[in-house]
């Protein structure tokens, strides 16, 4: 089940940092003055910041970073969070992604690809890639892309059936703000319902900000490949990180294609995550 660290608006202006499986639900035991001792008498309470989480104990760390950070940092996620949306890609928005991801291969390590796909290719492997695994997107108001999440098979022989290659670009213009741990959030909860066990990322070294990004979301490096891809006039190597999303406990049951998850639960995540 998703695990959702969040923030509540008290009347006074204060925040205050919590985990729940369902943050409307805890929402409503604050008002009542069943939540924690510190919302008591401090109404109207309101939701200003959910995020998903694959697990309670990822959760839990997330909710131990929101409470430590400065109030300012706080205020950043909390209008983001008001004003940009999660939502599942369409073959529509293939033209936003491959605009997104071709400022990357234009001008930046961080893949290792040198030319970008044409358009009905790209928007075969985005359609193709949605009917398998999420592949989420982050817009603002104006519909303007942030980023995208997506994940394929790690491999393809059939014993690697539970393990994901997972991938997250953010708009070159649009990076901090908390907007990487969202999408990544939602991300890994969503695959973690399908059943998914092991999520695995790729990760140029150097890319200070992506292993910032996937050391915070609970990945551990795993191995290092050196100078091993030349882009752009330098080697750089490639690090492979991990993240156990369920335990290795007996025989595993089928990953669950993402179209035929719960409905409520897809949308709990995109409305709250």
């Amino acid at each position: 089940m998703s695990q959702f660290a969040y923030l509540v608006r008290c009347g006074d202006g204060s925040l205050y940092a919590g985990y729940s499986p369902d943050p409307l639900a805890r929402l409503a035991a604050h008002r009542a003055g069943k939540g924690a001792r510190y919302t008591r008498g401090r109404g109207p309470l309101t939701l200003a910041f959910a995020q998903a989480m694959p697990s309670r104990g990822m959760a839990l760390r997330r909710e131990a970073a929101l409470k430590k950070l400065p109030r300012a940092q706080k205020l950043a996620l909390c209008e983001g969070w008001k004003n940009e949306r999660l939502s599942l890609a369409r073959a529509e928005d293939a033209p936003a992604i491959r605009q997104l991801y071709g400022w990357y291969v234009e001008h930046s390590a961080a893949t290792f690809a040198t030319s970008l796909p044409g358009g009905e290719e790209y928007a075969r492997w985005v359609t193709e890639s949605a009917a398998a695994y999420p592949f989420l997107l982050l817009k603002d108001r104006t519909g303007r892309l942030l980023g995208f999440a997506c994940a394929h098979r790690w491999k393809e022989r059939e014993a690697y059936a539970w393990d994901v290659e997972t991938t997250i670009y953010l708009a070159h213009d649009a990076a901090g703000a908390g907007r990487g741990r969202r999408l990544y959030g939602a991300l890994l909860a969503l695959l973690e319902l399908q059943g998914v066990h092991n999520a695995y990322a790729l990760v140029t070294i150097p890319n200070p900000a992506s292993e910032g990004l996937h050391r915070a979301m609970g990945f551990a490096m795993q191995g290092v490949q050196p100078d091993t891809g030349y882009k752009n006039g330098s080697w750089y190597g490639l690090g492979t990180w991990g993240l156990v999303l369920r335990p290795a406990d007996g025989a595993p049951a089928p990953v669950v294609p993402f179209p035929q998850l719960d409905d409520a639960a897809v949308r709990q995540v995109l409305a709250l995550g």
